[in-house]
């Protein structure tokens, strides 16, 4: 089975998650930790595939992101519009 792409894209949160995660002053490994505590296994090589756009985003984990992040859904979603134009 492959993995589809959208304009060469595996996810389009990956940026977004970047920038939130730095801004909260999250490192990669506080961002696992919080999440492996919700029950969400992930590894730093996980978080680095995401954020680079090389692996697809569960929604689980898209789940936990918010959670942990304290964010809405639509934070990381921001300028996706512009990503399915290109």
């Amino acid at each position: 089975m492959s993995i589809r792409k959208i304009n060469g894209n595996f996810n389009f949160i990956g940026e977004n998650l970047r920038r939130i995660r730095l801004e909260k002053h999250f490192s990669q490994a506080d961002l696992i930790k919080d999440l492996n505590l919700m029950g969400i296994s992930m590894y730093k090589n996980d978080i680095w595939r995401i954020e680079t756009n090389q692996r697809v985003v569960k929604d689980y984990e898209l789940w936990g992101f918010v959670q942990v992040l304290n964010i809405s859904f639509e934070d990381l979603f921001k300028d996706v519009k512009n990503k399915l134009d290109n």
